[in-house]
């Protein structure tokens, strides 16, 4: 008997999900459909870009949540931005609101009294306001410079209470919007990174090779005259698995691996009477400190080499990279 329960249960909740995404889905393609004859979303977009200061973004509730994401979204893609709770901009949050800074209003109803309450003094601060709503006629609707008309057919909540599609539809205009001011501002992929200095992007594309690299002592060098214990004891010492050959003038001449060694055991007898120079692989892969790790990396890729030498300008050693050290570093 439970077993025919949890089936029906099942069965009932997967049409309710595909019933669900099928209005969100359907309420999406309505709005784009309406934006191939309005132009609001245009004079959003240039209201917002002609702005000197920030984009305050304020709603409450579920409309609340939605303000916060776009927000959000507007500041990492290179428009200033920031959320207002409406109430608390009642008491004393207002005050964050400049002349110089653009609203958006987002209210399904278009009626919310804690929004409906603050907007006269924004607009007569002088800043232009845009309203998002599901009602053209509203009073927010009539009071905002420009209005975005995020209605929807029906909500998916079976009751068409919870904002559900609505709340969708919003946000996937607030991505629009979004999307539409990075074209506008050219915003490339080296904004995005300083607005994410903490995630993948920002670290591949913020990260030097003078962030990583090892310096000083850490780094394994020896002389071209240098006999091969010499070298082993320097890559023992150093655990790069690998030591770079210098000149006289401190610049790279070749460079020595462990898997240099594993490969002259079965020919060489002695080791000790082995000079550096004779064994070594010649001109051996460079970067600058300068240069972005991600170059490093893949250079590495590309010879199939876990480490590499860093010159200066004058082409000295002054550091080494592993490929470990990039792993943890997470350029990798």
């Amino acid at each position: 008997m439970l077993k025919a329960f949890d089936e029906n249960l099942i069965r009932r909740s997967m049409l309710l999900a595909r019933e669900t995404l099928e209005i969100e889905a359907d309420a999406i393609r309505a709005v784009h459909q309406r934006l191939a004859t309005d132009d609001s979303v245009g004079h959003a977009v240039a209201l917002l870009l002609a702005c000197s200061g920030r984009v305050v973004v304020s709603g409450i509730g579920k409309s609340g949540h939605i303000a916060r994401k776009i927000a959000a979204t507007l500041a990492s893609t290179g428009t200033p931005a920031m959320f207002v709770h409406p109430a608390e901009a009642a008491h004393g949050d207002l005050g964050m609101v400049t002349p110089q800074d653009a609203f958006i209003a987002i209210s399904n109803s278009g009626e919310t009294a804690e929004l409906m309450s603050i907007l006269p003094i924004v607009k007569r601060m002088g800043a232009p306001l845009i309203a998002m709503t599901g009602k053209p006629g509203s009073s927010l609707a009539l009071l905002a410079d420009v209005h975005l008309d995020v209605s929807v057919a029906k909500e998916a909540c079976p009751m068409n209470l919870a904002p559900t599609a609505s709340t969708t539809v919003t946000l996937a205009l607030g991505d629009a919007l979004a999307v539409a001011l990075l074209d506008a501002r050219g915003f490339k992929e080296e904004d995005f990174a300083r607005s994410h200095p903490g995630g993948a992007l920002g670290r591949r594309l913020l990260t030097h090779v003078y962030d990583v690299m090892r310096s000083g002592d850490a780094v394994p060098a020896v002389g071209a005259d240098a006999t091969l214990p010499a070298a082993l004891l320097e890559i023992t010492q150093k655990g790069m698995g690998m030591t770079a050959i210098v000149d006289a003038e401190g610049r790279p001449v070749g460079v020595f691996t462990d898997g240099d060694l594993r490969r002259m055991i079965e020919r060489v007898q002695d080791f000790t009477k082995v000079v550096i120079r004779d064994v070594m692989h010649a001109n051996p892969r460079r970067i600058h400190p300068e240069q972005l790790a991600v170059d490093a990396v893949a250079i590495m890729e590309e010879f199939r080499i876990n480490q590499m030498l860093v010159v200066d300008a004058d082409d000295k050693l002054v550091g080494a990279l592993h490929i470990h050290d990039l792993t943890r570093a997470k350029v990798i």
